[in-house]
């Protein structure tokens, strides 16, 4: 079974107002839970320079869509 636990964090109202339309939640928690869930299962976190990565990524399917 999972341990809950509770976390609170400071943000300015642009940056949360941001975050919600982003992930298009309406209230802070779903917002915050759904941007943490996809920060730890998002393959670029885990890469030093995730830019680089996701521009390589790009080109190589439109390498692929071009034959």
């Amino acid at each position: 079974m999972a341990k809950i636990m509770h976390a609170q964090t400071v943000l300015t109202d642009e940056d949360l107002s941001a975050l919600k339309q982003k992930t298009g939640e309406k209230n802070t928690k779903d917002a915050l839970a759904k941007a943490v869930q996809h920060y730890l299962e998002c393959e670029y976190t885990q890469v030093k320079d995730m830019w680089t990565k996701k521009l390589e990524k790009i080109v190589e399917r439109k390498k692929k869509e071009e034959e």
